[in-house]
């Protein structure tokens, strides 16, 4: 039942942080110190890894520029991909990293960057770790959904609008 009850809350979060920890409480049927403790043993078993809005940077600014690299290496004995990888994630302007099939090892995202920081950081950063042989460089024209929201022009906050 435990198990259960951890699920839905973290289907609820996933698509709606924004409930009151009584809505929440009350939609999975428990008292709010239960949803605490519940929330707070996720946390610490790391399935919970953070919380934060969606933000439409381009409202703000023109000058900014999103981009996906892509990223080829040669894995190094006995670790593999792992010590890249941790290197790359270290750099505090890469949003995410992942690790991939098909032709490149590597994701790497960059945000709220102008052309020339992303241009700077794969030649600079990027391009200068042991064992990165090339890169692919990406840059986003226009988002139509991110994180599960439609960017169609609205303000309304499209999660919302789902059954919960």
């Amino acid at each position: 039942m435990a198990n259960e009850k951890k699920i839905m809350l973290l289907e609820l979060l996933e698509r709606d942080n924004t409930m009151s920890i009584k809505d929440v409480a009350l939609y999975l049927g428990i008292n709010e110190k239960e949803l605490a403790s519940l929330k707070n043993e996720l946390k610490e078993e790391g399935v919970i890894k953070g919380s934060q809005d969606v933000i439409d940077w381009s409202k703000m600014s023109e000058n900014v520029a999103d981009a996906l690299i892509e990223v080829k290496v040669v894995p190094q004995k006995g670790i593999g991909f792992e010590q890249i990888a941790r290197e790359i994630g270290a750099i505090e302007d890469v949003k995410s990293v992942f690790l991939m099939s098909g032709g490149y090892d590597f994701l790497v995202s960059l945000e709220r960057k102008n052309i020339k920081e992303i241009s700077q950081f794969v030649y600079e950063r990027l391009a200068t770790i042991p064992g990165v042989t090339s890169t692919a460089t990406h840059f986003i024209l226009k988002k139509y959904k991110d994180h599960g929201i439609v960017y169609d022009g609205e303000s309304k906050d499209k999660r919302i609008e789902r059954d919960i």
